[in-house]
């Protein structure tokens, strides 16, 4: 028996990066876990007999969290193949680094329709079907929001939203047994990250001199805390944004 035995969970984004870490660190500890995807369907799939080969449950889920007929879809479809939600973790997320002036109307609505609207959707959607019993959501936040790094205004913005939005729902939703939660990283190695070249270079270096624990993270690094977030370990735990990224704040 696992400590998430009998749970059901959604984790959006969850083809590569921290979120296919979190969704196979759920699956490791008992949970039925839905891969969601917007268009990396190798990816989700590759996740999905990643908790299978490991003797769980899980599969993959098509959909953007910026459409609200995709959001109410992959809720359905989840249903149907492993019962109702009741752990809901909002990963899917989008980035630009830019100076201001280069920032166009489009890339604005492209980061909150999803980082913002997407994360809003999904959890109005999740409510419905949680149930008497409530359930955990967890979102995924940044560090960015407390050290405000340059070229990032406006997924800066958007993250300092969920910082807010993770301590209203929190107050929101908790007479409902719903506990709301965020995990904020820092610089984490995922392939988007390596596509647009942070990897190495000045900023690299600096992020890691910066931080206490002498590196910076991996997509590992984050299961572990979500499995702690999902289960009845935190169940007097809400309205919290968890900095896991090694002392660097």
């Amino acid at each position: 028996m696992g400590k998430l035995t009998g749970k059901v969970a959604l984790v959006t984004g969850a083809s590569k990066g921290i979120g296919a870490a979190i969704a196979e660190s759920l699956g490791a500890a008992g949970a039925a876990v839905a891969v969601n995807y917007a268009s990396d369907k190798t990816g989700a799939e590759r996740v999905v007999e990643k908790i299978k080969q490991a003797g769980g449950k899980s599969f993959a889920v098509q959909g953007s969290v910026a459409k609200n007929e995709d959001v109410e879809r992959i809720f359905a479809e989840t249903g149907k193949a492993l019962g109702k939600v009741n752990v809901l973790v909002n990963n899917a997320g989008v980035y630009k680094f830019a100076a201001i002036e280069a920032f166009s109307d489009e890339d604005f609505d492209w980061m909150f329709n999803t980082n913002v609207r997407g994360l809003l959707r999904t959890t109005q959607e999740a409510v419905k079907h949680f149930g008497e019993t409530g359930g955990s959501i967890i979102n995924i936040g940044s560090v960015v929001s407390h050290i405000h790094p340059a070229y990032s205004a406006i997924y800066t913005a958007t993250k300092g939203a969920v910082d807010s939005i993770t301590g209203v729902l929190a107050r929101e939703l908790g007479p409902r047994s719903i506990r709301v939660n965020s995990i904020n990283p820092g610089l984490v190695m995922t392939e988007g990250i390596k596509t647009i070249g942070m990897h190495e270079g000045e900023f690299y270096e600096k992020i890691k001199a910066d931080t206490p624990l002498g590196r910076v993270g991996s997509p590992d690094d984050y299961g572990s805390v979500a499995v702690f977030l999902a289960s009845d370990d935190s169940h007097w735990v809400t309205g919290e944004a968890l900095k896991v990224a090694g002392g660097n704040r």
